[in-house]
């Protein structure tokens, strides 16, 4: 099959450090091509892929120097190109929540579009009923429930390659908790400082500060770093993940919001790391209970959760992580969304194996 993989152009693909959306493409196209499928990846030229690229940027927006830019312009650039050239393809796939709407009315059943945020913002509901033909795909159950009347086609976890992150069948390294991701409200690293606290254990932030949550930042969690319990490390990237995670007891994710899947979780599974999460969002529906880590509602649930899932088996949890959220069951699945929903010559409809 013939297939297009449309990302958007704020970060690489893969980003070399924080970023979600632009690393599940990434791995996604990769996998596609390791099952035999025409993969062609629009993105940034500073992207890395087995697929064919179509540069459409000189470089990622977020890693550009230039002081004055429009993420705007260069992505309708982008859908112009794409628009161009989609008789090429027999599946559009689209990473750019509803932008291209107004442009691929007529491909819509040519389509998929993965939704990758909230969707329980104002406007969104009068959008998504204006344009109701795109087939969409939602990266947790819990993320549709906003937008319950939207064309659902299926829902797709997240993936990644099981040699990303390898496993270490050793005891966790260094005794301590990780927090990966990044500082705002809503991921409350304030919670993950208290946790620490409570248990004693020492607690490794490593987090990207968006300039929008610089003031939060200062003035939030800056005063609570002077604990000798923590240490804010500041944001890493794939390269160091695998040693961070790996030697942690525990990761947490004390979030505050309806997070649509929680990628972190994922990798800390990969490398046999358990997990200590808030019940919001997605949470239920990727970590098991009692084998991938605990699911907990406040402080003191949270700080009981850590002492116990530190004797979890590591090895159990590596291969659920291996069973449920590799990069190819992740594309066996879209695969199957693609067979399934798309027509092709003749009016039947392709459904692949």
């Amino acid at each position: 099959m013939k297939i297009a993989q449309i990302a958007p152009l704020c970060e690489a693909v893969p980003p070399p450090l924080y970023g979600g959306t632009e690393r599940i493409v990434a791995w996604l196209t990769d996998a596609l091509v390791e099952l035999g499928h025409e993969v062609t990846l629009f993105a940034s030229a500073d992207s890395q892929t087995r697929a064919r690229l179509v540069p459409c940027r000189d470089r990622a927006i977020r890693m550009d120097p230039a002081p004055l830019k429009s993420d705007l312009a260069a992505h309708l650039s982008m859908l112009h190109e794409v628009r161009a050239r989609a008789q090429e393809f027999d599946v559009l796939h689209f990473h750019v929540d509803l932008l291209h709407f107004p442009m691929f009315t007529d491909w819509a059943n040519r389509s998929v579009t993965t939704l990758h945020g909230r969707l329980d913002l104002k406007d969104l509901a009068d959008a998504y009923r204006r344009w109701p033909r795109y087939p969409l795909v939602s990266i947790s159950d819990h993320q549709r429930r906003p937008l319950r009347f939207a064309n659902w086609r299926g829902t797709v976890h997240h993936g990644l390659p099981e040699s990303l992150f390898p496993f270490s069948s050793g005891e966790a390294g260094g005794g301590y908790l990780a927090f990966l991701g990044r500082i705002s409200p809503e991921k409350r690293p304030d919670r993950a400082i208290a946790i620490a606290r409570a248990t004693g254990m020492p607690l490794r932030i490593a987090a990207k500060v968006d300039d929008a949550d610089r003031q939060y930042f200062r003035e939030r969690i800056e005063p609570l770093l002077d604990d000798p319990l923590v240490e804010f490390v500041g944001e890493i990237g794939d390269a160091d993940k695998a040693t961070f995670l790996g030697g942690a007891a525990a990761l947490l994710f004390p979030i505050d919001w309806p997070e649509p899947f929680g990628l972190v979780m994922i990798e800390a599974m990969a490398c046999g790391t358990p997990v200590v999460a808030w019940n919001c969002g997605s949470v239920p529906e990727v970590i098991e209970d009692g084998v991938t880590g605990r699911i907990v509602d406040d402080l003191e649930a949270a700080a009981e959760a850590v002492r116990e899932v530190v004797g979890y088996d590591r090895r159990r949890i590596r291969a659920t992580f291996e069973r449920r959220f590799s990069a190819i069951a992740m594309a066996r699945r879209y695969e199957d969304l693609y067979g399934q929903h798309l027509p092709i010559e003749g009016g039947c409809t392709r459904r692949l194996a």
